[in-house]
């Protein structure tokens, strides 16, 4: 199963997070951080078939922001 790493960053002045992959390609935006991985979990499998891909995928999602703000805690 190809496995695709999501980049997840946040976007302060938009208020959202963002989550990003070339190779599928996905772009999607959200103002909750676990609603954009359930986002991206369900649209990813679509749009891998839309560009002639199988839809099986593990998706390995990295937000340094997020770890970077857990830490300072």
């Amino acid at each position: 199963m190809p496995e695709y790493t999501v980049l997840l960053t946040w976007d302060a002045e938009a208020c959202v997070w963002v989550a990003e992959n070339d190779d599928i390609p996905l772009a999607l935006e959200s103002g909750s951080f676990d609603a954009l991985i359930a986002r991206c979990r369900h649209a990813a499998p679509e749009i891998l078939v839309e560009n002639g891909k199988p839809p099986e995928a593990y998706l390995n999602f990295i937000a340094p922001q997020a770890l970077s703000t857990l830490l300072a805690v």
